[in-house]
Order: C-alpha cells, then sequence, then structure tokens
C-alpha cells in the first residue's frame, strides 16, 4: 500500500509541475488517505504478531 501512496505521490509531483493543480490536489489527498491507512493496517499487524508469538 505504501507504494500505492507514492505512486499517488509522484503523479501529484508531475501534475503540480505541469500545471493542473485540481488533478494534483486530488492526488495529494488520495495519497494521504492510503498512506494513514496503510499505517493503520501495519500497527494493527504489529501489534496482532506481538500477541500471537507470545502464545507459542
Amino acid at each position: 500500500m505504501f507504494g500505492w501512496a507514492l505512486a499517488f505521490l509522484v503523479i501529484a509531483l508531475i501534475a503540480a509541475a505541469l500545471g493542473f493543480g485540481g488533478i494534483a490536489g486530488t492526488a495529494v489527498g488520495i495519497a494521504k488517505i492510503i498512506f494513514f491507512v496503510a499505517l493503520a493496517l501495519l500497527a494493527i499487524s504489529l501489534i496482532a504478531g506481538l500477541f500471537r508469538r507470545g502464545r507459542t
């Protein structure tokens, strides 16, 4: 998912450099959402891994 966030960030940078402000803003918004969802899933996965490791 971090790859998708990075891809949207690159799209936003290219769009901003070419003068497409609306597309750049939308791409940045999408990149932020994907980034924070990926961080939340990473945190959940790490916590679940700690609990699972402790039981065995």
